[in-house]
């Protein structure tokens, strides 16, 4: 038998709450890489894009999946479509900027070279697949 605190500790513990963390985690933390390349521009991407042989104008996709994207996975609007365009973003920023290092092992820190956009492309799958939950703006019951 449950007790009355262990009750009252899962009535406010959910996965709806899990979810709503989950998604200002992501958003947040990425939305603070978008704003990063509003001010500092996106030079550097659009190089590597370039040297890559894709189209320049890719590069611009970056305010999307940084910045627009982050803002309404943490509102909860659309938050599939918005997990899958961070997803999407950290697939390019993987393959574009650490394609030739994705088993290399940091010799600091002993994880991988690309764990930051690895968690990061990750958590956005996961959104994906579980959705924004109860606690976001587009939740339908």
């Amino acid at each position: 038998m449950l007790s009355k605190i262990e009750n009252k500790l899962l009535s406010i513990l959910s996965e709806d709450i899990g979810k709503l963390i989950l998604r200002i985690f992501v958003g947040t933390l990425m939305l603070l890489h978008g704003i990063h390349k509003l001010y500092g521009g996106i030079d550097g991407i659009k190089y590597l894009v370039n040297s890559s042989g894709i189209p320049e104008i890719i590069a611009y996709g970056i305010y999307v999946g940084e910045v627009v994207a982050p803002i309404f996975l943490i509102l909860g609007l659309y938050s599939r479509l918005s997990a899958f365009m961070i997803a999407l973003s950290m697939g390019f920023a993987i393959f574009l900027a650490h394609g030739s290092s994705i088993f290399v092992l940091n010799h600091k820190s002993g994880g991988l070279l690309i764990e930051l956009p690895l968690i990061y492309l990750i958590s956005s799958i996961t959104i994906i697949f579980i959705g924004g939950g109860k606690y976001s703006l587009s939740y339908r019951s």
